[in-house]
């Protein structure tokens, strides 16, 4: 029998290679293309508790180039001697107008200027902007404070150490870096019935913030209820009205921020 040649040989193994490469590139582009659907899938904003506040005349809502941004209406409120703003950064895979209702109760109220952030592929990750890449879509605002939701959160303190923020706001969140050895004021809004960002896990990362963090737990409220986007796979009950959690939110918040 007279042995292949080489060459032959040598063709065959390259085109077995080329057809493995091939084979590994197509299999990555189809995991590519899944997260990029995924991701551009989020939990939508509900679209009654939105409109809710376009409707409200006290309350001016923009789409700007840094995000959403909630302002007041002048002369509607007693205001603060300094402004205060809050750049807020949403939760995994969640519409960013989804905090709209919730958090337009401390403009509506207390005239702080809130800005939504719009994260790349509903991610915080993402998003590497720093505040002060944030705080310049309303630059008459005096003092500034970040916060955010679940894993917004956890972008947020990130931002936090390198910046000019007053104050650090978490919602169902908790800190992956260390803040522990700053003196940065830390409010964190834990929900009872969490099945996402459990109250064991708030108290398990609590030795990475300050000691003077402030801690609360809103009963009956779950994950999801920091938002209005209807119900998160893997969440608790909850057990509270969106209203009843608006005032909630709009009451803790105001006394951290205005304090």
């Amino acid at each position: 029998m007279n042995p292949v040649p080489r060459t032959r040989q040598r063709g065959t193994l390259q085109r077995r290679v080329r057809s493995l490469g091939l084979g590994a590139l197509a299999s990555l582009l189809l995991v590519v293309f899944g997260f990029v659907i995924w991701a551009n899938s989020p939990y939508q904003a509900d679209r009654e508790a939105t409109l809710k506040v376009f409707r409200d005349g006290n309350i001016v809502v923009e789409a700007v180039d840094e995000g959403i941004l909630m302002t007041f209406v002048a002369d509607s409120v007693d205001l603060p001697e300094e402004s205060v703003g809050l750049v807020f950064v949403p939760g995994a895979r969640v519409d960013p107008y989804a905090y709209l209702y919730q958090l337009s109760g401390i403009v509506e109220q207390h005239g702080v200027t809130v800005l939504i952030t719009e994260p790349t592929l509903n991610l915080a990750f993402f998003d590497t902007r720093e505040l002060d890449e944030f705080s310049v879509a309303a630059p008459g605002v005096d003092r500034w404070f970040l916060g955010g939701h679940s894993l917004g959160g956890v972008r947020a303190c990130l931002m936090a150490p390198d910046s000019d923020a007053e104050g650090l706001v978490l919602l169902g969140s908790y800190c992956a870096n260390d803040l522990s050895g700053g003196e940065l004021p830390v409010l964190s809004l834990a929900a009872e019935n969490d099945g996402l960002t459990s109250l064991e896990t708030i108290t398990d990362a609590a030795d990475l913030l300050p000691r003077d963090a402030r801690f609360e737990v809103i009963q009956g409220a779950n994950h999801a209820a920091f938002g209005d986007y209807g119900a998160q796979s893997g969440d608790g009950q909850r057990e509270i009205t969106s209203p009843q959690m608006r005032q909630r939110l709009t009451a803790l918040l105001a006394e951290f921020l205005l304090d």
